[in-house]
Order: C-alpha cells, then structure tokens, then sequence
C-alpha cells in the first residue's frame, strides 16, 4: 500500500509538470503579448508620458524615497514638482486582464492543487510529513513557492512574474525527478521530533517568499536597463515597458523578503532549541548550520543597507539575488554534497 501510494504520488507530480509547464507557456505568451502592445503607438503619447518616464528614473534613483524602508509610498521631486510613487497605484496601472493570463493562471491554480495532493500522498505513504529527503524536500518547497506567489495574488497583483516563479518550479522539480527520488523509508532517530514540522515547514515558507523577492529583484534590474537606456531596447523586451516602476518593483522585493527575513530568523533559533534536543547543544558549527546563518546574515545586511545605508536601486536588488543564491546554494549544493549531522538527502 505504502509503495503504491508513492507511485501515485509520483505519478500525480509528473502530471503537475505538465500542467506548470502549459501554465509557463501561457505566462510567456502574455509577455509576448505585452512586448506586441508596447510596441504599437498610442495616439496620445507625447510631452505627458515623457514627463512619467523621466519622474519614475528619479524616483528609482533617489535615496530618499520614504517607501524604502516602509515598503510603502514616498515623495520625489522632478522639475520642481512633488511626484508620489504609489506602488498599489503602480500596480493596478500596468495590470493585465486579458485571455491568456487568466488561463495561465487558472492552469497554475490546477497545477497547485494537483502539486499539493502529491505531496499530501507522499506524506500519507510515508505516515509523516513529507519532507525527510531531498525528493521530499523538493516537492515541499516547489509547492510552497506556487503557493505563496497565488497568496500574494490576493493583496498584489505580480502575474507577471508567473514565467519566472513558474520557471523556477519547473526547474527545481526537473531536477528532482531526475536525481532525488528515493522510495519511501522511515526518519532517522534525530528527525522524529515534531520540530521537524515546524522547523522544516517554516524555513520553505521562507523560501517562498525569498522566491518572489528574488523574482522581482531579477525583474527590477532588467526595468532599471529599460528606463535608463538611451537606445531603443530589442522588441522583444517591450514587455518592459508594461511593468511597474523599476522603484515599485524595488518596494515589492523588501517587503516580502523581510516577510521571509523574519521566517528564517524563527527557522534559525527553532533550528538552534531542536538540535539541543537532539544533540545536547545549541550550535555545532555543522555546514548545514553554518550555511543557515549565512543567508541569515545576508539578508539582514540587505535589510540594514537598504534602510540606513541608503543602498537602494541596482545594489538593492543584486544583494537580494545573491541572498537566494545563497539559498539555493543551501539546498541543492549543501543537503547532497555536504557531509554532516544534517546529512539527510536520502540519496
């Protein structure tokens, strides 16, 4: 039974990739659509939408926008003039609502539910939460990150960053099919503690949000080049153009990268209290606790250097992606070539 349910889990993972993949497309296909639009002219082009463009440079520039450390609105001034950033306002302003980004995203939510039933499955034969190895760690936090982006939907409209979240997915569970996928088998002696729940599940909903932070952050530079290009940008990258301000784009990545800042720092001490339980001490110097405080610390500085350094913009955004590298580095590097307490890949 146990074996058979692992089948059917798996087999119910491949079918979500699938549907991801179609969702992917879709999400690509609305970009190309964008870039189609962006390159057509409007009638009432001119002085006025000049004026736009040059007023959000100053403000993506600025290091005195009030919203980079609240996350909110602040106040430039261009050509002697107050101009707000509203980033809820930036938002609705480049919305999407045609045909192919709804079924994008109706695909994505099927692909989701699909996703998160393999995983109930997994867990289900397992008799434990299913996230004990790397194949079980990889569905985990695949199905986390969908899951965040489709919470955020609720408050943020960021549908644009479907082809790079769900890319990213793909990605990650294209690997795991290929190299991590283990058979069900029982947790280790240190594992069976309910901090396992806890610990685990809190540190990939960190994850999730670190994601999308690093979506954006990817996305901002690539607007940042767009606004401040004095040629005219290929075609094919006219889907710039239909996105947030580069300094919107910005305020979106730090308020959900420290959401998920304050998800690890609660992974890190629950971290630190489960290994006393397991080993008799707090902090061992292990690489995988090692590795932990360092996207810890790396996102703190990005945190720090935004808010009193004035680190805003460009460097902003590449200490942000070098924080999900890290991340990355974490999981896929760490938990299968690193030897140590935490050594439990299951490969």
């Amino acid at each position: 039974m146990t074996e058979t349910l692992s089948q059917y889990s798996a087999i119910l993972l491949y079918c979500t990739m699938v549907v991801y993949a179609a969702a992917f497309v879709a999400f690509a296909i609305d970009l190309a659509q964008r870039s189609a639009a962006a390159g057509r002219p409007v009638a009432q082009s001119g002085a006025g939408e000049q004026l736009t463009a040059a007023q959000r440079r100053a403000a993506a520039q600025t290091t005195q926008t009030a919203s980079g450390q609240a996350g909110g609105s602040g106040t430039v001034t261009t050509l002697d003039r107050p101009t707000v950033i509203d980033d809820d306002a930036e938002i609705a302003r480049t919305r999407s609502g045609g045909v192919v980004i709804r079924v994008a995203m109706a695909l994505t939510w099927l692909g989701f539910i699909a996703h998160l039933l393999a995983t109930i499955l997994r867990g289900v034969a397992a008799e434990r939460v299913p996230w004990a190895n790397m194949w079980e760690f990889s569905m985990t936090g695949t199905v986390l990150m969908v899951g965040v982006f489709l919470g955020v939907q609720f408050k943020l409209d960021l549908r644009f960053l479907g082809a790079f979240l769900i890319g990213l997915v793909l990605m990650l569970l294209g690997i795991a099919s290929l190299q991590y996928y283990v058979d069900v088998v029982p947790l280790p002696p240190a594992l069976q503690s309910y901090w396992l729940v806890i610990h685990v599940l809190v540190a990939t909903l960190a994850t999730g949000f670190f994601a999308l932070g690093f979506a954006l952050s990817g996305v901002q530079l690539m607007r940042t080049r767009y606004e401040e290009s004095e040629d005219s940008p290929p075609t094919w990258l006219g889907f710039l153009k239909t996105l947030p301000a580069a300094v919107t784009l910005e305020n979106l990545a730090y308020r959900l990268n420290v959401i998920g800042f304050i998800l690890w720092t609660f992974t890190l001490i629950a971290g630190s209290i489960w290994a006393e339980a397991a080993w008799g001490r707090y902090w061992g110097w292990d690489t995988k606790e090692v590795w932990t405080f360092i996207i810890w610390v790396i996102y703190a500085g990005y945190i720090h250097a935004r808010a009193t350094r004035g680190w805003r913009g460009s460097r902003s955004a590449w200490l942000a992606i070098v924080g999900f590298s890290a991340v990355m580095f974490n999981f896929g590097i760490v938990n299968v070539f690193f030897k140590g307490l935490h050594a439990y890949s299951g490969l």
